[in-house]
């Protein structure tokens, strides 16, 4: 129980680590003084372009996805594997490192959600890059995917696993409360994922 819960808490000091916030400043961007102000994947590309971004939300799933290892590799329980995956990515939005100014979790709990169930982080991707390229609002796609995968998994009884994201997404939306109300208002603001991806490869911005 004791080293349990000591992983639990190392989860939480890595999800801390702020890599939205790293990178771009060695950019000499700081991502809480633009755009949304949010510590995350999608305002470090809005601020520091695609590469620092992707990269940026790449290094934030990781997080999740090699503590979520760790605990499989030290034979833990199915309860305390997600348990360690949850608390990555609450430090991911309340890091201790930066005041607890963090993001909304989103690719944090995309990488948690491949370490447990590749396929359905594939199936997360999919869904997120559909509604992201039809709408260009990546809050709502973010939203759906998780909650569609919430769905799924108690359709299928798996309830732990539906547990854990049930708790994931409440958070994400709970982060995400200021999003919910521009959405309503039709003020949120888009992002062109398409052109960030051809940017990323070295096509010209749209």
């Amino acid at each position: 129980m004791f080293w349990n819960m000591l992983l639990v808490v190392i989860a939480y000091l890595v999800g801390s680590i702020p890599f939205s916030y790293i990178f771009p400043a060695l950019k000499g961007v700081d991502v809480r003084k633009v755009g949304s102000g949010n510590v995350g994947g999608t305002n470090a590309i809005r601020a520091a372009g695609p590469a620092i971004g992707g990269l940026s939300m790449l290094t934030d799933a990781s997080k999740a996805l090699i503590m979520v290892l760790v605990a499989y590799i030290f034979g833990m329980g199915e309860f305390w594997v997600y348990l360690v995956g949850i608390a990555a990515v609450v430090g991911h939005d309340y890091p201790v490192y930066l005041k607890f100014h963090g993001g909304k979790g989103v690719a944090c709990t995309v990488g948690f959600v491949f370490s447990v169930n590749p396929l359905m982080g594939l199936e997360f991707v999919f869904i997120w890059m559909l509604i992201t390229a039809n709408t260009q609002y990546v809050s709502l796609a973010s939203m759906v995917s998780m909650t569609v995968l919430v769905i799924e998994s108690f359709l299928y009884k798996k309830w732990l696993l539906g547990g854990a994201l049930l708790v994931l997404t409440l958070l994400s939306i709970y982060r995400h409360r200021a999003n919910i109300k521009r959405l309503i208002n039709g003020k949120e603001n888009r992002m062109d994922i398409i052109s960030s991806i051809k940017e990323l490869f070295g096509g010209k911005k749209r």
